[in-house]
């Protein structure tokens, strides 16, 4: 059985708490929040106990944790749970630095134990299937990766733009698909309703003749989450929402077989086995702050009117 603890209880953090207490394997030993009704609301609902104060919670013995809170508070809440020994799930992105990155991943080296970032789209049952066709080799060599991830504005994101909050999970889906790393960004993008960024749309390459295209925004009044990927054999377009994956050659279009099932389910499953076993998760804290390094390359890229290398 293992021990779990949640920070954070806004939406995401309610949907981390609601899976963990649906899990066999897990004891929900304790949530956290500065917001004390919110999380004694959440402690009795969930039944398990409420704690304002995180460093509280970790001395009611945890083995894992999952840090559900603004991306600003990542680097600190992290580093203290990784300090009280714990396994720790942080979502994305890892951290609002590269330089905080740094310090979470080399925290969880020092202490030994599992960082895992919450990219949950590598858990998309569609995304699991397209992977597994790309290695396959039924589209040929892949050539271009494009993604289409826009809908309306949610007010309760305030402290990042439309890069760090939706445009990072594409960023990784590209680079993982591929199996590659970018090596540069051009972007274009700007603010209309939003202190940061609210629309997107950037280039990325990996090595010299591998490309991916991302166009995101909070403007569309309806949600799209597609992606499409280009081979020299065919073509797959896959939709992130339905979890659908279709290919189309020069004789035949063909669906898919995905089973379907909720990303983040799986996402924490496969957490809470990374902690009971000690094995190194996928995404890990290196996966998670190359797409940290990537968007905020687009970011720079945007502000600088320029393409940036990433890493440089």
């Amino acid at each position: 059985m293992i021990r779990v603890g949640v920070i954070g209880t806004g939406a995401m953090g309610q949907n981390h708490l609601r899976i963990y207490s649906e899990m066999e394997e897990v004891e929900l030993a304790g949530i956290s929040d500065i917001d004390q009704k919110r999380v004694e609301f959440m402690a009795t609902q969930f039944k398990t106990k409420a704690f304002t104060n995180y460093k509280k919670m970790f001395l009611e013995g945890l083995d894992a944790v999952s840090v559900v809170v603004p991306t600003k508070l990542h680097k600190q809440v992290a580093l203290d749970a990784l300090d009280a020994g714990m396994q720790v799930l942080v979502e994305k992105p890892i951290a609002d630095t590269i330089e905080n990155a740094e310090m979470i991943i080399e925290a969880a080296k020092k202490a030994g134990k599992v960082l895992m970032i919450g990219h949950i789209e590598r858990f998309n049952p569609a995304v699991i299937r397209l992977k597994e066709i790309i290695n396959s080799g039924i589209l040929g060599k892949i050539v271009s990766i494009s993604t289409k991830r826009v809908g309306p504005y949610n007010p309760r994101i305030r402290d990042v733009g439309v890069i760090l909050d939706l445009g990072v999970h594409d960023i990784d889906i590209i680079s993982y698909l591929y199996g590659k790393k970018i090596n540069s960004v051009y972007a274009i993008a700007g603010a209309n309703i939003h202190s940061f960024e609210d629309h997107a749309s950037i280039i990325l390459r990996m090595d010299h003749n591998f490309a991916g295209v991302v166009e995101t925004n909070w403007l569309t009044p309806h949600k799209v989450r597609q992606l499409t990927a280009i081979g020299v054999k065919g073509v797959a377009y896959l939709d992130y929402i339905n979890q659908t994956v279709q290919l189309h050659d020069n004789e035949w279009i063909r669906k898919a077989k995905v089973e379907h099932s909720e990303p983040l389910k799986n996402e924490l499953k496969y957490f809470i086995d990374c902690a009971a076993t000690g094995k190194k998760p996928n995404p890990c804290g290196e996966d998670g702050k190359h797409a940290l390094e990537v968007a905020m390359a687009a970011i720079r890229s945007y502000q600088e009117e320029r393409l940036i290398e990433v890493g440089k």
